[in-house]
């Protein structure tokens, strides 16, 4: 009697919780296959799917990260730069501007140059996000930096994703902070259950001086990514340096970043940013605290609209239903539709999990390069007459759930750096996409059954 007692109790709960799960996933907004998945999964292992869900399954959180508020005034707009422009600005983001200075960073001893460059010039502020602070010789080397900067007199606000920083330089931190640096960690492990921060990473990475000048990209501070004297080992990335009026909209994504509640003071006073160039470009944030989805929903729109090519690099490609389809639709259109990938990248299981949709793709005409050489950790397109380049990976976590940041590019000279890079970098790729046996294919047919979960 009491075992079914005890029995009838367990599956009552068990209901109750897949109910109350339900009711969170239908209220997301999802594709259709990812809400049946989830719902799937809730009714079928309520004891797993629950925890799981409530560990993984958040995506947009309004009440705990607002949309970010940018300071850009709306009375000073210039005419839209272009279209895509033009669709972001639909997104409540900030409008392009002209005016900038935009330099593309392609190699990692230009890169750790210009970074470290970029600490020691700065006088009032440092306002910095990094995903994973390594704790190597590149690692520990700008922490130093940071501290010596603290010690001058300067703000220095230091972001750090929990997960990607669980190996930090811990000594270089703690003495950074005895200085006056100031670090938080963002979306910790610990955390009430309807936030799901566990699931929702700080992809981002930004080092801002003064709130004039800012280096941003791919890269990390590690020695894989960058560092002063060249290695072999080393992946291929791009970073960039940018200053001029879009430096506005990467102190707001700070600010919303480090207090988001939206309460930090800003340090300096708006509308000092002058005109410093001739590059019109765009910052276009991503994750739960922007509007909908616009890093994922504008590329759809600008690959649906592509005429005479879409060159994409990434290093690990797993692309959201809408990306994937619009991707197809173009390469059998006629467009030139390239996907940079490395032959074998850092995470063994996101080549695994590629596979069914490099190989769909390849059948549709889409042409497949593969590095031969490195590890490719760079994030960038170029889409007929404007680029972008950032910390966004084109799978799913970085379109729909992470916090990133890509900078699309609307000038001639500016996108002609990206396409440079481009072309040179296929010089190491080998193109085609090798045959699989019937059972490689039912494997990563399963993981794409998996991928909505997401």
């Amino acid at each position: 009697m009491l075992s079914w007692s005890l029995s009838s109790l367990s599956i009552g709960f068990g209901a109750i919780l897949a109910v109350l799960a339900s009711v969170f996933v239908l209220q997301q907004r999802r594709t259709p296959q990812s809400t049946a998945a989830w719902l799937l999964f809730i009714v079928v292992m309520p004891y797993i799917a629950v925890p799981v869900f409530l560990a993984l399954g958040f995506r947009k959180q309004g009440s705990r990260f607002p949309p970010i508020t940018f300071s850009q005034s709306e009375q000073t707009l210039p005419p839209p730069a272009h279209q895509m422009d033009e669709v972001f600005r639909q997104f409540g983001l900030a409008a392009a501007e002209p005016g900038n200075d935009f330099r593309l960073l392609t190699t990692g001893e230009e890169a750790f140059e210009a970074l470290i460059g970029l600490v020691r010039s700065a006088q009032v502020t440092l306002n910095i996000t990094f995903y994973i602070l390594a704790d190597d010789e590149v690692g520990r080397a700008f922490v130093k930096e940071l501290t010596e900067r603290a010690r001058a007199g300067v703000t220095v606000r230091l972001i750090l994703d929990r997960l990607g920083a669980l190996r930090r330089p811990r000594a270089e931190l703690a003495a950074f902070e005895q200085a006056g640096g100031q670090l938080r960690f963002f979306s910790p492990f610990l955390h009430p259950p309807d936030n799901g921060h566990m699931n929702l990473r700080n992809h981002r990475k930004m080092v801002i001086a003064d709130e004039t000048r800012v280096f941003a990209g791919g890269m990390n501070a590690g020695s894989e990514y960058m560092g002063a004297e060249p290695d072999e080992a080393r992946f291929v990335d791009l970073s960039y340096i940018v200053q001029g009026p879009v430096v506005r909209s990467f102190s707001d994504v700070h600010y919303s970043d480090w207090d988001v509640t939206g309460k930090t003071p800003r340090d300096l006073p708006e509308g000092n940013l002058s005109v410093c160039g001739t590059n019109v470009v765009q910052l276009v944030p991503a994750g739960p605290d922007t509007l909908d989805d616009p890093l994922n929903d504008g590329l759809i729109y600008a690959i649906h609209n592509a005429r005479k090519r879409i060159w994409i690099a990434t290093p690990y490609f797993l692309p959201t239903e809408g990306t994937g389809q619009a991707l197809s639709i173009a390469a059998r259109r006629g467009v030139d539709v390239r996907i940079l990938i490395p032959r074998r990248s850092n995470q063994r299981i996101a080549d695994f999990a590629r596979g069914a949709y490099v190989r769909d793709l390849d059948e549709t005409g889409c042409r497949i390069f593969f590095h031969e050489t490195a590890m490719v950790h760079a994030k960038m397109a170029v889409i007929d007459d404007f680029g972008y380049v950032g910390s966004a990976n084109f799978d799913v976590r970085s379109l729909l759930l992470n916090f990133e940041t890509a900078l699309f590019v609307y000038d001639a000279e500016s996108l002609g750096q990206l396409v440079d890079w481009y072309q040179n970098t296929l010089n190491f790729c080998g193109e085609g996409v090798r045959k699989a046996g019937v059972m490689r294919r039912i494997a990563e047919g399963a993981f794409r059954l998996g991928a909505p979960i997401l």
